[in-house]
Order: C-alpha cells, then sequence, then structure tokens
C-alpha cells in the first residue's frame, strides 16, 4: 500500500517508502564510474587472441548511415524486409534523431505520418497513434514498457512505429499502433584469420576483431539545458563485448519555473556461448524530475492569449518524479535445420509521483480561472517472459517460415490519488485567480476525496501465438496469425475492501497479403484487430459497473504501397479504416448501469518517403490525411461528432545535406491542421507549421559539432492539449550546440 502525502513541495517533498530492492541514484552513478573504469583497463590489456577463439563474423559498418531502414523484426517477431511487412510501419534511425537532436518520444513522433503527440498533464509520453490517445503502449527491445513516464533516446539504436491495432504480436492494448525503442546492445567483435609470412613459412593464424568504440557527447542549449551522453562499448574477448551507455540533464525550460533534471545509465553484456548461442544481459537505472506543467487555460473557445511563459497554478507545488528500474535477459539459439530460438526477459520496477497546481477551468469574462489540485503516485512491478521459436519448411513448392510462441507476464500495481484543498480540515477548492497573474499562493492540503483511488491490481497473463508467412506463388506472400491471450486481473479497493476479479480471453487475428510485381514493389492488403480489457490501459480503471462488460474492439482495415526506389530510399503509402467498438457509456434510462455502443471511426492516407536521393542528401518526409468522428450519441457528445486530437491534414519534413567531408546543413518543416483539444469539440487549437534547421561540422574523424535552431522563425503556436484548460504553447526560438568526440 502506498503512504500519503501532505503539502509537498518543490524543495521539501516528504519521504516517501521505497521497495528495498530498489537502488539509489548514488548506485546508479557509482555503477556509472565503475563500468568506465573497468571498460578502461580492459582496452589497455585486451584478451590475446586464441586461435582455438570462437569464429564470429566481424563487425561491418556502413560508411554512409541514411535515414531509410531495410529490415525489422518488430512487426512479425521474423527477420522481415519492410516492403514485405503488410502493414504501416515507420523507423525513426538513430542517424535521423541525431541529426534533429529529438530525444524524446513527443518530439520524434512528429515525424510519422498518422502519428501525433498530447500533453500527458505534463507528467507521461502520450502519443496519438490514428485519433486513439494512449499512455501505455510502449515498447522496449519487444517487451512491454507501459508504466506512465518521459522516456529519453540516450540508449536508444531506433525508434520504430506500428500503426494500426498489432494484438496478434503485442497482445492487449494497441488500439491504433504502438511504439518499440531499440536499444544499443554490446557489439561482439568475433575473429578472423589472416595470412603471416611468405612461402614455406607462411602460416595463418586467429586475429580477435575489436569492437571497441567510445563515443561522449556534450549538448547546450537555449533557456540553461546542458545535457552530457556517454557510449562505450568495450572488446573482453572474441566472444564478448560490454557496452555502457548514459545521461545526465539539467535543463530549464521557456515556461516559468519549469525545469527538468534526469540522470541514465544502462549497462549492456553480450557474450557468444558457442557458435550457435548468444546470451546479452543488461540493466538500466533512469530517474527523471521535473516539473509537472499544464499549460494554459481558454477563452471563448480558444487558448487564452497570454505570454508562452505564463504558467497558471503554482510551478514550485507542482513536482513529479519517476525512478525506473529494469533488468532484461535475451538468450538466442540457431540449430543446425535452420531454425531459431529466442527467450526474453523483463523485469521491471516503477516508482512514479506527480502532483499538479493548475487552471481547471476556462478563463472567465470577469477575467478569472478556477485553480485545482491533486496528486498520483503509482508503484509497478513488471514481470515478462517471452520465447520464439521460427523454422521454416516446405509444403510441396510452398515455403513457409513460422512462428510459435508463448508470452507469460505479472503486473502488480499500487495506486492512490489524493485531492487539494486550501482547508485542513473542509473540503473547500482553491478557488479562483486573476488570469493577468495566475499564480497561486494560498494553502495547500492533500487528503482523498470521495472518488480518489487507492487500490491493487495483479493481472497475469498467459499467451499463445502462432504466424505463417507462405510463398504461395513467386510474387504472392501471405501472412496469418492468431494470439490467444488469457487475461485475469485481481483488483483491490483499499478504502472499502471491495475485491473485483476479470477474466478476458482475447482472441486477435491478422491476416495480410503482399504482392510484388517486381522484387521493389509491393502492394499489400491486411486485417488485424485488437482489444483493451475493462481495467484500462493502465490496469486501474476495473469497478462493479463495468468489470462484466466486454473488453473494446479496434478492427482495422489497409491497404498500401511499398516502393524501394533505390537501396537507400524507400516511399510508403497507405490508407486505412480503423473502427472502435464497445465502448461503454451510462444507461441513459439507468445511470447506474453501463451499456456498450459503437466508439469511432477513423479513415486515413498516409504518405511516407525516407533514406537518401543522392549520396549528399538525406530526407525524411511524412503526411497524413485523417478523418475521425463518434459512431453513437455518447452523453452530451451527438454522433458524427469529430476527434479530438486529429488534424485533418499533418505534414512533416527533414532533410540533411553534406556539401563535402566538413560541413552539411539541415532544413525541416512540421505542419499540423486545426485539432479539437477535447471530446466535446469546444475549443480548437490552431492549425501551425514551424520551421527548423541545422548546421553540422566534422572537424576529423573523431570530432564533430552540430548547431540545430527550432522553430527558427519565431512561430506562435500551441503544440499539445490534455483538454479543454490544460493547453501547451510552443517553445519559441530555441538554439541547441552539441558536440560529438569519439576515440
Amino acid at each position: 500500500m502506498l503512504t500519503h502525502w501532505h503539502q509537498p513541495t518543490r524543495n521539501s517533498l516528504p519521504t516517501r517508502r521505497k521497495r528495498s530492492t530498489f537502488p539509489s541514484r548514488s548506485l546508479a552513478i557509482g555503477l556509472l564510474g565503475l563500468t568506465a573504469t573497468t571498460a578502461q583497463v580492459h582496452s589497455q590489456t585486451p584478451a590475446a587472441p586464441s586461435a582455438a577463439a570462437t569464429t564470429l563474423p566481424p563487425v561491418v559498418v556502413e560508411a554512409k548511415p541514411t535515414y531509410a531502414a531495410e529490415r525489422a523484426t518488430t512487426a512479425t517477431k521474423t527477420d522481415t524486409p519492410l516492403i514485405d511487412t503488410p502493414q504501416s510501419v515507420t523507423v525513426l534511425t538513430g542517424e535521423f534523431l541525431s541529426d534533429t537532436a529529438v530525444n524524446s518520444i513527443g518530439d520524434a513522433v512528429r515525424y510519422v505520418p498518422g502519428v501525433g503527440t498530447a500533453q500527458g498533464e505534463g507528467n507521461r509520453d502520450t502519443v496519438v497513434f490514428r485519433g486513439n490517445s494512449s499512455t501505455g503502449d510502449y515498447f522496449i527491445d519487444g517487451l512491454r514498457d507501459d508504466a506512465q513516464y518521459y522516456r529519453d533516446f540516450y540508449n536508444i539504436d531506433r525508434v520504430e512505429v506500428l500503426k494500426g491495432p498489432s494484438g496478434m504480436i503485442f497482445g492487449r492494448g494497441g488500439p491504433g499502433g504502438v511504439l518499440n525503442r531499440v536499444t544499443k546492445q554490446a557489439v561482439i567483435g568475433g575473429t578472423s584469420t589472416k595470412q603471416v609470412g611468405d612461402g614455406k613459412s607462411a602460416k595463418q593464424v586467429v586475429v580477435q576483431e575489436d569492437s571497441s568504440f567510445y563515443e561522449i557527447s556534450a549538448l547546450v542549449g537555449s533557456l540553461e539545458q546542458y545535457r552530457t551522453t556517454i557510449d562505450l562499448n568495450q572488446s573482453l574477448s572474441a566472444a564478448a563485448a560490454a557496452r555502457l551507455t548514459g545521461v545526465f540533464e539539467d535543463s530549464n525550460s521557456y515556461r516559468d519555473g519549469v525545469s527538468n533534471q534526469r540522470i541514465g545509465v544502462n549497462p549492456t553484456f553480450g557474450v557468444a556461448l558457442s557458435d550457435d548461442t548468444t546470451l546479452r544481459l543488461g540493466f538500466e537505472y533512469f530517474h527523471d524530475e521535473r516539473t509537472a506543467d499544464r499549460g494554459i487555460p481558454s477563452f471563448n473557445g480558444k487558448p487564452f492569449d497570454t505570454d508562452e511563459s505564463t504558467f497558471f497554478g503554482d510551478a514550485d507545488r507542482s513536482p513529479t518524479e519517476v525512478d525506473v528500474f529494469a533488468i532484461n535477459a535475451v538468450i538466442d539459439h540457431k540449430f543446425a535445420n535452420g531454425a531459431t530460438l529466442r527467450n526474453a526477459t523483463r523485469v521491471a520496477w516503477y516508482d512514479k509521483f506527480y502532483q499538479n497546481v493548475y487552471a481547471s477551468g476556462a478563463v472567465t469574462s470577469a477575467g478569472t480561472v478556477a485553480i485545482g489540485a491533486y496528486n498520483n503516485a503509482t508503484e509497478r512491478q513488471n514481470f515478462i517472459n517471452q520465447t520464439d521459436l521460427v523454422f521454416d519448411f516446405k509444403t510441396g513448392s510452398v515455403e513457409h517460415k513460422m512462428l510459435a510462441g508463448i508470452e507469460v507476464s505479472r503486473q502488480e500495481t499500487d495506486n492512490l490519488r489524493e485531492t487539494g484543498y486550501s482547508s485542513s480540515s473542509h473540503d473547500t477548492g482553491l478557488g479562483s485567480v486573476s488570469a493577468a497573474h495566475p499564480h497561486y499562493t494560498g494553502p495547500l492540503f492533500f487528503r482523498q476525496s470521495a472518488s480518489d483511488a487507492n487500490n491493487n491490481s495483479v493481472a497475469t497473463g498467459v499467451a499463445f501465438y502462432l504466424q505463417d508467412q507462405v510463398q504461395l506463388l513467386p510474387k504472392l506472400q501471405l501472412i496469418a496469425g492468431l494470439r490467444l491471450d488469457l487475461l485475469e486481473i485481481d483488483f483491490h479497493n483499499n478504502r472499502n475492501g471491495e475485491n473485483i476479479n476479470s477474466t478476458d480471453d482475447l482472441l486477435s487475428p491478422r491476416v495480410g497479403l503482399v504482392y510484388k510485381p517486381v522484387e521493389n514493389l509491393a502492394i499489400y492488403g491486411s486485417y488485424t484487430l485488437a482489444y483493451v480489457p475493462r481495467a484500462g490501459e493502465q490496469l486501474a480503471s476495473l469497478s462493479v459497473t463495468n468489470s462484466a462488460l466486454e473488453p473494446e474492439e479496434f478492427e482495422n482495415f489497409e491497404a498500401g504501397v511499398k516502393w524501394d526506389a533505390t537501396e537507400r530510399l524507400a516511399f510508403t503509402l497507405a490508407a486505412y479504416q480503423l473502427d472502435r467498438s464497445n465502448q461503454a457509456i451510462a444507461d441513459p434510462n439507468d445511470s447506474s448501469k453501463l451499456i456498450l455502443m459503437d466508439g469511432q471511426r477513423v479513415r486515413g492516407i498516409e504518405f511516407g518517403a525516407s533514406g537518401q536521393i543522392t549520396d549528399n542528401w538525406s530526407i525524411a518526409l511524412g503526411y497524413a490525411y485523417q478523418d475521425g468522428e463518434t459512431q453513437s450519441a455518447n452523453g452530451a457528445i451527438p454522433a458524427g461528432t469529430p476527434i479530438a486530437q486529429l488534424p485533418k491534414n499533418s505534414f512533416s519534413l527533414w532533410n540533411r545535406y553534406d556539401f563535402d567531408e566538413h560541413w552539411g546543413v539541415g532544413f525541416g518543416a512540421i505542419y499540423r491542421d486545426e485539432i479539437y483539444a477535447a471530446a466535446d469539440n469546444h475549443v480548437t487549437l490552431p492549425s501551425f507549421v514551424r520551421f527548423d534547421a541545422a548546421l553540422f561540422y566534422r572537424f576529423n574523424e573523431n570530432l564533430s559539432a552540430q548547431l540545430n535552431v527550432e522553430n527558427i522563425f519565431g512561430e506562435e503556436y500551441y503544440a499539445t492539449a490534455h483538454n479543454n484548460n490544460n493547453i501547451t504553447p510552443g517553445s519559441p526560438v530555441a538554439f541547441r550546440v552539441g558536440v560529438t568526440y569519439k576515440f
């Protein structure tokens, strides 16, 4: 059970009970130093090569990194070219993330057609996949990472965004898509043979391929942004390596009183146990603390006209922080017949707290705005284990690639919420402040209201899945799969002792056809289905009223074209229809009951291009047209109402052009149509276009620098919203200068 908090402030937060297994920041910092020292020692005394050493292929480093990705395992759990995947997938490569200086999910998805971002109350990533807002459909190396917090890219090799329901691969959730982060892993060097001597005295010797590399980056930005990252890979032997990635950041903001501090450390270890078996281990400690910033309110259906820096409420009493500690283990084995077996385990602990003192209503005609406050604490423990077997076989002349898998999971969540009052003994709200001077300075006391949560939930699941990729004809491929999730949730209300149990048997199919008239052109069609259980994406929404209801369903039909114009330039085009059903609303004839109805329909077209137009010109381009509306009346919201947070048109473009081996420039644009801030359509955020730029300089093969400028023309815009009165103004012109040294 979680403890209570009373009147916490930024500078004096109470000590909260931690689980005894949770590491401290000092442990993480100590580990960072210890691992770096170990890497230095190994770099000074490399292991001597042995003739009996395991022979591994040498590391191949591409001379010209690109924004285009050719293959991915996430969408199918098999190593499949993207052109053969009957689903819209956008991959943001490490080169693209580095060139744009993007380090967060919210900034990254602006470059993904059909995907947007919402505010998340200033304390969590909230991505909008094809009109469906999500705080939990995040994965790391294919394993669930669903707690609510802001993630960082310091240890990320690339970001993969799968659009459309993906229940067959990922199980529950993912109604509009999922986002998977692929981490940087230890790079094993291997060995090769070399001839020494001439003539009769010549002999072959085994030489160790050294995979060691070291990189440190420092960034300084406007508004006192300071960030440092490290990436150290040390070859330990011909068959083993260790890698350490880390980040430290301390930043202020264009928003008054808003700041962010974070530290992360992620050591990984890889060893080839034999020619056919590899073991990888890693763990991550990540700490993020910042101001929970819920932006500005509205006035007469538009964002209130005020300076973008104005904070409504009290920044000093709006802290949020999270600690994440995760252990990952993966073992891969290749059998003599070519079949592969992978077992992956993730154990993660999350400790999250946030508090808001914010505008809880619109600005009135009298020039005042209501202020509200609450805090929320969540502790979660995740255990997830996946086993995948992939093998090839033939039935006559028809080739098959079969995937058979099982996933076992357990997630325990404790959640506690308290409401803020201006009196220690009465349920008196915080009142209002002047919109011209919206800083709340009054008394603030926290305790539970009648509806505040204090609960524990345990979700246990077993899933079985089977998928077949079939080469039906030389130019026609079929992918068909089915997953069964057996999910049980035990929910305990700590306030009244009530226990609720919910069980769901979720059957998620996937069918897709790919026709390739020529090798570099694919035409596809697909059908997918996913579910969101009544416990919700955060497993905390069960009640006596809804526990017996069927889960929400999300059904997607998609057709598209993928064209690899060259080896380094790819185009994609997709059209889809996504239907949400089994949405629960209050029964108009009995408000104590819930009924199920059709939820919403979204139709859209997405276009993307990524890669290199020439050797010197790289590009990433995306466009989406989306049209979504409710399908049935929901209280005061009639059928046919446009969906919130869904722009009709959105566009993104990023270019990099290198003049020579030293100089390069980047230029980008982001456009978003107007959107409604909430489902009632009462407040509209206007459309905007923002331009960004970059300048790159490479001193030599070891040292490089870049300057990134965000919003170079100072566009005034509204970046995100949580509801009608939590709207985040966009940043004014912002500069970031980064230097990277490799050795």
